[in-house]
């Protein structure tokens, strides 16, 4: 077994999943979306809003892929994840 090839293999396949992972956090402009709007999702990559711990009305992003395998990031409002702070 020849280690310098070895290395070098494992070397190249790192950066190869360095190179996609910050591909990834690339984030593109959000479709807006309204209630009843279709969205064509085969699979969800990531919903995240930016809540911060308030409660009430919050923007999201839901990031996503469609039946051709392309990329899409839909916008909408949403009540947020907050615990009951009530008395």
């Amino acid at each position: 077994m020849n280690w310098n090839k070895l290395i070098a293999a494992s070397f190249f396949a790192v950066l190869n999943v360095a190179a996609f992972s910050a591909h990834a956090d690339v984030q593109a402009p959000a479709q807006t979306t309204a209630y009843g709007t279709h969205l064509d999702i085969k699979k969800v990559v990531s919903i995240v809003d930016n809540g911060g711990g308030t409660c009430g009305i919050v923007d999201a992003r839901l990031t996503y892929l469609d039946s051709n395998g392309a990329q899409k990031v839909a916008g909408y409002s949403k009540f947020a994840d907050c615990a009951n702070q009530g008395g």
